[in-house]
């Protein structure tokens, strides 16, 4: 797959992932946060804040490899 592919399906692939990972953080919080304290509510979104970006970063690594072609194009 071509580089500009791989950024373009990445870019998209990134915003879903956000969009979709915010709404199910926040339905989690809503559901099961309900009574509980300010540091709880505290604890889970700043966990849940740094949590998304283990698959960011996946997703990044990926759209930034080249492919085998372009690897063996290059030397």
């Amino acid at each position: 797959m071509p580089i500009r592919l791989k950024k373009l399906v990445g870019t998209v692939l990134l915003v879903l992932l956000v969009i979709v990972y915010a709404i199910a953080a926040t339905l989690v919080a809503v559901a099961r946060l309900g009574d509980s304290g300010s540091l709880v509510h505290f604890a889970y979104f700043l966990f849940t804040g740094f949590l998304w970006v283990l698959p960011a970063m996946v997703i990044i690594k990926w759209m930034l490899t080249p492919s085998k072609a372009e690897r063996n194009s290059i030397r």
